[in-house]
């Protein structure tokens, strides 16, 4: 093992070991569990952004549709059709990554700010019906009337809704599942693709890539990974409304990405965990916070353009 693996080693080590012990070290901190679900959620949705972003090039302003698509879903399975919280988890990431799919295939052949603002106008479009539907979504209440189900294993439940610490290593098995997939993604042919389209498509077109395809499966992929976020958003919260479909929530995501380091594969995460941890903290002293996290964002792009984890990189190996 090279110097270099070994140490990639340590650090996947140390990463999910952070993870797996953070409803102990927390508290310490002043933090809580149900925030560090949050953390893992919304990291999650910014690592699925990141996906297509990051990793392809191509950049999305309405990722929060899926999210917010995968959080009905999964409320109105719970609700109306079955309490599961396995199925409304698959029923939510089924709706967000499918409808993805659909609308992707219209949309790949759209680049730059036109492919933005394009996906900004479908989010919209599910918004506003979220939004005005009231008599199945709720409207502006939100959806309500769910709550996510003990894990019944016959000779056992793991009951989630009234444990904390239960809900939060459930959601970082989910995680750990999800990002194992993305990271086998990335490691592919395929996955390599996806970069060389994002360091020069034309010359990826002449070497006989079929970029539209290939644009529109990563989008397709980011999308289910998006949409199974906003189930286990729904399922944090036991509730779901139409902010969650808004593209500000699609600017959070970006700007998570961005914060973090938007083309490495853990930037994301870390962008995640400083975002939500501020947010919750700032918020409890002034309802100005976005101007702080704004001011931190203007310095981040500025100075650091490669992101929190890029300098932590550059430090390391000047």
């Amino acid at each position: 093992m090279t110097a270099g693996e070994y140490r990639r080693v340590v650090v996947l080590a140390a990463i999910w070991a952070a993870l797996i012990f953070a409803p102990y070290w927390m508290p310490v901190f002043g933090g809580y569990t149900a925030l560090g679900s949050r953390v893992l959620v919304l990291g999650l949705g910014a690592m699925a952004l990141n996906f297509l972003l990051g990793f392809t090039g191509v950049l999305s302003f309405g990722h929060a549709a899926w999210f917010g698509l995968g959080a009905y879903a999964c409320g109105l399975t719970l609700k109306f059709i079955i309490p599961s919280t396995p199925l409304g988890l698959l029923a939510g990431t089924l709706v967000g990554g499918v409808a993805g799919a659909l609308l992707g295939a219209l949309l790949v052949r759209r680049r730059g700010v036109y492919f933005a603002m394009v996906t900004i106008a479908f989010g919209q479009v599910f918004y506003y019906i979220a939004f005005q539907w009231s008599s199945v979504t709720g409207g502006d209440d939100g959806l309500r009337g769910f709550a996510r189900q003990p894990l019944d294993f016959s000779l056992f439940q793991i009951d989630l809704l009234h444990s904390d610490l239960a809900f939060y290593y459930f959601v970082l098995v989910c995680f750990a599942v999800v990002v194992a997939v993305m990271a086998l993604i990335l490691r592919s042919p395929f996955g390599r693709t996806m970069i060389a389209i994002r360091e020069n498509e034309r010359r990826a077109r002449f070497l006989g890539i079929p970029i539209e395809l290939h644009i529109w499966i990563a989008f397709t992929l980011s999308c289910f990974f998006m949409a199974f976020a906003g189930g286990l958003y729904a399922l944090l919260n036991n509730f779901a409304d139409p902010r969650v479909l808004h593209y500000s929530l699609s600017g959070d995501f970006v700007i998570m990405a961005v914060m973090g380091g938007m083309r490495m594969f853990w930037g994301p995460l870390l962008g995640a965990v400083v975002f939500v941890v501020l947010q919750d903290y700032l918020s409890s002293l002034t309802v100005n916070w976005m101007s702080f996290i704004g001011v931190l964002i203007v310095l981040i792009v500025l100075f650091f353009p490669r992101g929190i984890l890029g300098l932590i990189r550059q430090r390391r190996t000047a």
